[in-house]
C-alpha cells in the first residue's frame, strides 16, 4: 500500500517534493494513525517519527476550529525544537494553522492570548497540561482531538507517567469524546508496556 495515498493532495505534493520517500516509521505509522487507532510509533532519533505522528494531524486539523492537536513533551526544550520544526511542513502546504507552546516558562500575556484564541495545535509539558485541566485554560483544550505524547519511553512507568496518564483521561472525559493517541519513543524495552501506556 502507497503510504502517502491517506494524504490530501496538497500534503502528498509538498512531501513528494521535499523528501525523497517515506522512512520506514512513517510508512508503517501513516496507515495505522489514519486508521484513528492509538498508535505508538518506536523508532531511533532522527527516523522521521515526529513528522509521521504530524502530518496526518496537520492535513486534518481546521484552522481556528480550536485547539485539535495537543503534543506533550516531557522535554521542555524539545518543545520549542518541534515547534520550530513544524514550520516548513505548515509553510509547505501552505497551512494556517495556529501553534503555540505553553510551559511554565510562557508569559502570562502569552496565556492570556491563548485563552482569547486558541491555537490549533498546541505544544506543552505533562505538568503545563495537568494546570490547564485544573484552570479556565481547560476551555481550550476540550476541542482536542489527537493527542501526541513524546519520549514515551522517558515517562511510562514512573510517577511523572502515572500523573501524565490520569491527565490523559481527565482530558478525554472533558472532550466528551475518544481521543487518538499517538505515541513516540525511542527504541527501548519493554515494548507492550509503552504500548499499554499510550493506548
Amino acid at each position: 500500500m502507497d503510504p502517502l495515498a491517506v494524504f490530501s493532495p496538497r500534503v502528498r505534493a509538498w512531501f513528494e517534493g521535499t523528501f525523497d520517500r517515506p522512512t520506514p516509521a512513517q510508512e508503517r505509522g501513516w496507515p495505522a494513525i489514519a486508521s484513528g487507532a492509538h498508535t505508538l510509533i518506536q523508532a531511533p532519533t532522527g527516523s522521521g517519527k515526529t513528522l509521521a505522528a504530524f502530518l496526518w494531524a496537520l492535513d486534518r486539523a481546521e484552522p481556528g476550529a480550536g485547539t485539535q492537536v495537543l503534543y506533550v513533551s516531557p522535554l521542555k526544550a524539545l518543545n520549542y525544537d518541534v515547534e520550530r520544526n513544524l514550520r516548513g511542513p505548515l509553510a509547505g502546504i501552505e497551512s494556517k494553522l495556529a501553534v503555540a507552546v505553553r510551559t511554565g516558562d510562557t508569559p502570562p500575556k502569552e496565556r492570556a492570548a491563548m485563552l482569547r484564541e486558541a491555537p490549533d495545535i498546541l505544544i506543552t509539558t505533562p505538568e503545563s497540561l495537568f494546570l490547564m485541566l485544573t484552570s479556565r485554560a481547560r476551555e481550550i483544550i476540550k476541542s482536542v482531538r489527537t493527542v501526541i505524547v513524546d519520549e514515551v519511553h522517558a515517562v511510562a512507568g514512573s510517577k511523572r507517567g502515572a500523573h501524565l496518564a490520569l491527565s490523559l483521561e481527565r482530558l478525554e472525559r472533558l472532550a466528551g469524546e475518544p481521543i487518538q493517541r499517538i505515541g513516540l519513543s525511542a527504541t527501548q524495552r519493554p515494548l507492550e508496556e509503552i504500548g499499554r501506556f499510550v493506548s
